[in-house]
């Protein structure tokens, strides 16, 4: 090596050594750094392209990366892009029109959301009959999408969409619904090949659940993090005797298919009943005037919490709370039933688009 050339420096690295750190999306605190091991990150591809090879597995693919590289999401993208031979376009936020423009232009195969950019896509004004009849691969995660959203957007691109449950904990996905077989709406699917999963109760988390009873979920898979940065009490919060508790509340039907039901830090407990936003929300997105919709507690002094709900009106669309209110009792038992209607102009939300129900909820604080 000649004066002039820079010295190259090598080091012999393990799969055991920290490829990358990840920060949680602080929706429920303060946001930890995550460490993802080189042995977790090919894991989990590998996961991830065994349970949808079928589609994956054809190439050609093109997809477009509306997650930032700095969210597990888009991270995810683009190494999965690598690994099969695919076109990654990477947009730096979610401007509808730009991305309307990207798909008609490239026409992606693969489409990787959150539940607003599926909904922020359905009700673009210029959205075209045959837009985005290209896409033959789309997943959804990030946080429960209503099942209204699901049936109007495979309508209109003629793809289904396969919902996915991950964390940034687990380097990305954890269960998917199959690419060919049984696909459940409304479902987060079965686990990815290699990844057990379980629901145990929520007070001690080591008792397993029956079918069908909601519990805490909690993972053991070699894409599991090694533990947060610098943070070893967070850790062995989190990683009890190999399995990582994931603060996540789901039930597992018959057969063996998984749902989410909320969050243990978003349950609402309302007259000494346990209520779920995502329950309600599915509810309320079933209106045809409702284009985003946050269900959360705020304080009462009687009940514990009463519930609320935050919802952005579609365009042109005129709706009151007393409506929302009266669709609800129809659909719902009475308890679970918001008591207040917000309307606003938008809702807070992480750079994928996940809305921050913990900032409505900080806000209610502040008033009081």
């Amino acid at each position: 090596m000649s004066q002039d050339s820079p010295e190259l420096l090598f080091r012999d690295v393990q799969l055991e050594d920290i490829s990358f750190l990840l920060f949680t999306s602080g929706t429920t605190g303060r946001p930890k750094g995550v460490c993802i091991t080189h042995a977790n990150l090919v894991a989990n591809q590998y996961q991830g392209f065994e349970a949808s090879k079928m589609v994956l597995g054809k190439g050609d693919h093109c997809n477009l990366g509306f997650a930032p590289l700095y969210h597990v999401m888009g991270l995810y993208n683009l190494v999965e892009a690598i690994m099969i031979g695919a076109r990654n376009y990477l947009i730096d936020n979610f401007d509808l029109d730009y991305i309307l423009k990207m798909i008609r232009l490239h026409r992606p195969t693969i489409f990787y959301g959150s539940p607003t950019m599926y909904v922020a896509l359905l009700n673009h004004p210029d959205l075209q009959k045959d837009d985005l009849k290209c896409l033959q691969y789309c997943l959804c995660g990030s946080a429960p999408l209503p099942i209204e959203v699901i049936k109007q957007f495979e309508k209109t691109a003629e793809a289904p969409i396969l919902e996915v449950y991950g964390l940034s904990e687990a380097t990305s996905g954890v269960t998917k619904n199959p690419t060919v077989g049984i696909r459940k709406v409304g479902s987060i699917g079965i686990p990815l090949p290699s990844a057990e999963v379980k629901i145990v109760d929520i007070a001690t988390g080591t008792i397993e659940m029956p079918i069908g009873e909601p519990g805490e979920i909690i993972i053991k898979s070699p894409q599991v993090m090694k533990g947060y940065w610098k943070n070893p009490e967070e850790t062995e919060k989190t990683i009890r005797d190999g399995w990582l508790h994931t603060g996540d509340i789901g039930k597992m039907d018959s057969d063996g298919y998984f749902y989410i039901v909320g969050r243990k830090k978003e349950l609402i407990i309302t007259g000494g009943f346990n209520v779920y936003p995502a329950e309600v929300e599915d509810v309320i997105y079933q209106h045809p005037a409702v284009l985003e919709a946050c269900v959360y507690g705020v304080p009462d002094p009687y009940r514990g919490e009463t519930i609320k709900v935050a919802i952005v009106v579609k365009k042109g669309a005129v709706l009151t709370g007393e409506e929302i209110q009266d669709w609800c009792r129809e659909r719902l038992t009475r308890y679970k039933v918001p008591r207040i209607v917000e309307f606003r102009e938008s809702l807070p939300k992480t750079a994928v688009g996940k809305i921050l129900r913990r900032h409505l909820q900080e806000e209610e604080v502040q008033k009081n």
